[in-house]
């Protein structure tokens, strides 16, 4: 097995009595320092089916501060692979000293080809892909995000048999893989809320293609106008969830998740009793280039 380092914790999130709840963290940020949180668990199953076929090079889609891009190009240097990053945005091509994610993907290794956002919408076509092998040869191919079926098999190992008794299990939403994996290894009478870090209506049918249970939901009330979408009122409550809990989130998904547990508790969404597990899926290492643009908008920072 290529991948065996795993320090997981469930740790207690501070609440107020009067929600009369338990909240735990499930501390997947933990699990390793570059390759981190949901994205180990994508990466598991993929990396071994790479080497088990005989590539060289993973090639892969992502945006400017990218967590699945920097994961990658790690994972290619500690593994022996060859990476590629198309990277959504022409503009980018000339600021990769200024972009702290492209810069660490740089330095593992990676090889990036920057394109328009018109042409990155075609990044499902086999059109596409088939431009993209005559122009970097063979290659083993990661969606963007990572989720496909063996990245859903990884995440069926975030929930462990010490996870059996809570009610809910929460995570935030981006293409869909983390929930469909903890929804395939979620107990009998335990409800899985996702919470989206985009807008769209698409994420439901993006999940109903991995899970056959029904004991999900998604809550897209929380996504403070689109991805990577910030505003003052969430950099607050991230900073003072880190001031009391010890924890880091970051603004793209767990601060938007959290944020929405929160609210919910504050609208009675969990009846007394209840024990919550939110998973934390890592993200920390956009918040450099989070807050050089909170900076340039003038708003506060992440702390």
């Amino acid at each position: 097995m290529i991948f065996q380092l795993d320090n997981s914790i469930n740790q207690p999130v501070l609440l107020p009595n009067k929600y009369g709840v338990e909240l735990f963290l499930k501390r997947e940020d933990n699990i390793h320092p570059f390759i981190s949180g949901n994205k180990y668990r994508k990466l598991k199953y993929n990396i071994e089916e790479a080497k088990r076929l005989g590539f060289e090079t993973l090639l892969t889609f992502g945006g400017a501060f990218s967590n699945h891009i920097a994961a990658v190009a790690f994972a290619g240097k500690e593994f022996g692979f060859k990476t590629i990053g198309i990277i959504r945005g022409d503009e980018l091509q000339d600021k990769i000293p200024e972009n702290p994610t492209l810069s660490f993907a740089e330095a593992c290794g990676m090889q990036f080809k920057f394109v328009s956002r018109d042409e990155f919408r075609r990044k499902h076509s086999d059109l596409f892909v088939t431009e993209l092998k005559q122009e970097f040869d063979d290659f083993y191919l990661l969606p963007e995000g990572g989720t496909n079926a063996l990245a859903v098999k990884g995440c069926e190992e975030i929930l462990t048999e010490g996870d059996k008794d809570f009610d809910y299990v929460c995570c935030a939403v981006g293409t869909g893989g983390t929930i469909s994996g903890l929804i395939n290894c979620s107990q009998p009478g335990q409800q899985i809320l996702g919470f989206p870090a985009l807008k769209g209506s698409f994420l439901k049918e993006d999940i109903s293609k991995f899970v056959s249970k029904q004991n999900w939901i998604v809550i897209t009330d929380y996504h403070f106008g689109g991805y990577a979408k910030v505003n003052a009122e969430l950099i607050h409550f991230i900073n003072q969830f880190k001031k009391d809990n010890n924890i880091q989130l970051d603004p793209v998904y767990t601060g938007k998740m959290m944020f929405g547990i929160f609210d919910l508790l504050e609208k009675g969404r969990f009846s007394k009793g209840s024990k919550i597990l939110a998973i934390h899926t890592g993200g920390l290492q956009g918040i450099t280039g989070m807050n050089k643009f909170l900076k340039q908008k003038k708003l506060p920072i992440i702390e």
